[in-house]
């Protein structure tokens, strides 16, 4: 018995110690990650077209891009942003921290790092940071009820 809880506690402490240098060396490569962004930045004018969360095969990005994401990462979905960049139509992919506070159909100045755009400011005025609230699943049926009828819900 006490055989057994050595072994399992030689297995957890060495698990950790795995852990920890992997975790080091992750930090450092988006360290590095993160130098190489700032290096390459930009601020350009934009008007923002489009905005949606797509796979990035259907996102119309180069192949270059697609080649170089690592194989685990082809399916997820990203923040994609479609904007008009001088005489050009661009896709870009966007932070996902800052991908709610984007507006579409407006003309914003944002930070752009290649084609990761990692800041977004407004041209003229504020942008508008509160998202809009969604429609829960499931509501009561009064909140139902009252929005077809057009008044406001209780809430």
């Amino acid at each position: 018995m006490v055989k057994v809880i050595l072994i399992v506690l030689t297995v957890l402490v060495i698990l950790l110690v795995v852990l920890y240098f992997l975790g080091k060396k992750m930090q450092k490569k988006q360290a590095e990650n993160e130098a190489q962004l700032e290096a390459a930045k930009q601020t350009v004018t934009m008007l923002v077209i489009d905005k949606k969360k797509l796979k990035l095969k259907e996102a119309g990005l180069p192949a270059a891009v697609y080649a170089q994401i690592p194989k685990y990462m082809r399916r997820a979905k990203f923040p994609i942003v479609k904007a008009k960049i001088g005489p050009q139509i661009l896709s870009l992919i966007c932070d996902a921290a800052i991908y709610d506070s984007i507006p579409v159909k407006k003309e914003v100045k944002a930070t752009v790092s290649g084609i990761y755009i990692t800041d977004v400011r407004g041209i003229r005025g504020k942008l508008n940071t509160a998202p809009a609230k969604k429609k829960g699943k499931f509501r009561s049926w009064v909140d139902r009820l009252q929005e077809k009828a057009g008044a406001k819900p209780l809430k």
